[in-house]
């Protein structure tokens, strides 16, 4: 297959991540984007990509991009790009999208109209007058932002978060893609000890045990595309065997997981077996005033209930406080803390080394980060 042209959507602050991770798996012409990173590769790549990806949403085909206010030039873009090449007589092919900030701004209206040009195109090209749309899933997605329309077609499936280990989850999880960006952007290495005070389902701990380990988060997952013509079982099956090569075995990583909610502490236990890294992680049921570090060294990842989430304000301050008190500054030992509350750092009682700010769904939140 000749060079195909991909995109990655993904959450807000984490471009720059997903633009290195593509570029280590041999992707070219890498471009980050806002939410969004473009490249181009083969088939390999597009399987490389699904199974590997950390912090990708998913992956995506760019049929094609072009500016439209009105509904012909929606139709004649749409009609002009080369769908047979994917969409195949019998092939069903929905249609589903986002306008923002553009003229075209009703979505059901741009779904129709879509759907129609494409109709149209494979019309011309088989040479058939209806498409009974019995065969294979080629979920078309478009986003017209400020009159510039993109349509692509989904590789995945169900998002790239979703790793096959979390069918329950607590009340209010980190998705998996933002837990993996914050064990890459903490620097967690393969022999560490990582810490989750609050861990819930476990997503912090497991995320971190699959990035210390280099277990692609796909492995567990079947993806959109694996369904396809165009691309040789094989090439899927090649891509799986790579990965399961590059899994560190001998990595010493460990992870802790503490939580007042004994539900969760063995909901994260449960969720670590099916991910395949319950060798590598314990849990119990603890209050946050308990905390103590057990190890010389180690790595301290969490996402404490907040206001907006769970508690109340004052709650959650108070619980901030508590943390301030008990993350004390030690040799070897560094906090990250992601929280959308503007006040945290003078609750927690002092300043982060460094501040990122990231997305957890559309919640702006900040990651703290302390390690002097």
């Amino acid at each position: 297959m000749d060079r195909i042209k991909l995109v990655c959507p993904c959450l807000l602050g984490v471009e720059g991540l997903v633009a290195d991770e593509l570029r280590a798996m041999e992707a070219q012409n890498v471009e980050p984007q806002n939410g969004r990173v473009l490249f181009e590769g083969d088939a390999s790549l597009l399987a490389r990509a699904n199974l590997g990806s950390r912090y990708s949403e998913r992956v995506l085909v760019q049929m094609g991009s072009f500016s439209a206010r009105t509904f012909e030039e929606l139709f004649q873009g749409v009609k002009g790009l080369p769908w047979e090449r994917w969409i195949g007589e019998k092939d069903i092919f929905p249609v589903k999208g986002r306008s923002l900030s553009s003229k075209l701004s009703s979505v059901p209206d741009c779904q129709s109209i879509i759907k129609k040009a494409i109709v149209e195109r494979l019309k011309q090209k088989y040479h058939v007058s209806w498409f009974e749309e019995t065969g294979t899933l080629y979920q078309v997605q478009f986003l017209i932002l400020k009159d510039q329309v993109n349509v692509m077609i989904d590789t995945s499936g169900p998002g790239l978060h979703k790793r096959g280990y979390r069918a329950n989850s607590t009340e209010a999880p980190i998705k998996e893609t933002l837990a993996a960006a914050m064990a890459h952007l903490s620097r967690v290495r393969a022999d560490g000890n990582v810490v989750d005070p609050f861990c819930g389902s476990g997503t912090i701990l497991i995320e971190s045990a699959l990035y210390a380990l280099n277990i692609a988060p796909g492995l567990r997952r079947s993806f959109a595309a694996e369904n396809w013509d165009q691309i040789d079982p094989k090439v899927w099956q090649g891509e799986k065997e790579r990965a399961q090569d590059l899994v560190r075995r001998d990595a010493q990583f460990q992870g802790f997981g503490y939580d007042i909610d004994g539900a969760a502490v063995s909901l994260a236990l449960a969720n670590a077996k099916k991910a395949g890294v319950i060798g590598n992680i314990r849990a119990e049921k603890r209050d946050i005033r308990d905390f103590q570090t057990m190890t010389d060294r180690g790595y301290v990842i969490c996402n404490p209930p907040y206001g907006e989430r769970l508690l109340d304000v004052q709650q959650a301050e108070e619980i901030y406080k508590v943390m301030g008190q008990v993350f004390e500054r030690k040799p070897r030992w560094s906090y990250s803390i992601i929280s959308p509350d503007e006040t945290f750092e003078e609750c927690f009682g002092r300043k982060a080394d460094r501040r990122r700010k990231l997305y957890n769904g559309m919640i702006k939140c900040q990651l703290y980060l302390y390690f002097k």
